[in-house]
């Protein structure tokens, strides 16, 4: 009996969304959908290409991360997923990718500076980049720790999970999240564009200064404030 069908679909079409969105190629990156009241989520296996992937091969684990229900090996990445939903309550959905520009800058050690209204429709600061994981921490439990990582770095900055749904892992590459995991998918193909874009502008003008506060806040209310009307 398929105890979690309507979560694996969830957790499939997200997954069909990111290879769709060309966000990732072979069996990089994962997407997975929560279910809060189980404490339960549906992530992708390890090692399966995308076209392969079926909603019955999405593999539910718990927030310990043990199997629930799957035959396979879910992925890699699970625990990193696990250690976001203990500490972050909101989520529904977490999205791993190795798209090109996002992953460059991670491998830079540097934050995505606010440029333009592109990127203050969708978040009103930098993306931030968690800094590399101590040596320590690397020989532990490594992607339990990766989880830490991201979640001390929101910490340390004082960040909002729920206004800043995105992180460059630095050396790594970006975890994003959302309401479910459709947003999280949709967070991915927003940050992989902002990217893209900082990394064109400093090109163009390596000078380049950030957006100013007044269009900063503009952009962000007309789309996220209690007066929105601006839907693209």
């Amino acid at each position: 009996m398929d105890n979690f069908k309507n979560l694996k679909e969830e957790a499939y079409n997200a997954n069909i969304a990111l290879y769709e969105q060309g966000l990732v190629i072979y069996t990089f990156g994962n997407v997975s959908a929560v279910n809060r009241s189980e404490k339960v989520f549906a992530i992708k296996p390890s090692g399966v290409p995308y076209k392969e992937l079926t909603p019955q091969k999405m593999v539910v684990v718990d927030f310990e991360n043990n199997i629930i229900e799957g035959n396979l090996r879910p992925s890699s990445d699970t625990k990193t997923h696990a250690y976001l939903y203990q500490h972050w309550e909101d989520i529904g959905g977490i999205a791993h990718t190795h798209a090109l520009y996002s992953v460059a800058w991670a491998q830079s050690l540097r934050d995505i500076p606010i440029f333009g209204t592109t990127h203050a429709d969708h978040l009103t600061q930098d993306v931030p980049c968690a800094p590399p994981m101590d040596d320590t921490l690397i020989k532990g439990d490594y992607e339990h720790n990766t989880g830490k990582q991201i979640f001390d770095c929101f910490n340390n900055r004082k960040l909002n999970y729920n206004k800043v749904e995105m992180v460059l892992v630095g050396n790594h590459g970006p975890f994003c999240w959302g309401a479910d995991a459709q947003k999280a998918v949709f967070n991915s193909r927003v940050l992989e564009e902002i990217a893209h874009m900082a990394y064109l502008t400093l090109q163009i003008n390596p000078k380049s200064e950030k957006l100013k506060a007044a269009l900063i806040d503009k952009h962000y209310q007309r789309k996220h404030g209690t007066k929105k009307y601006y839907g693209q």
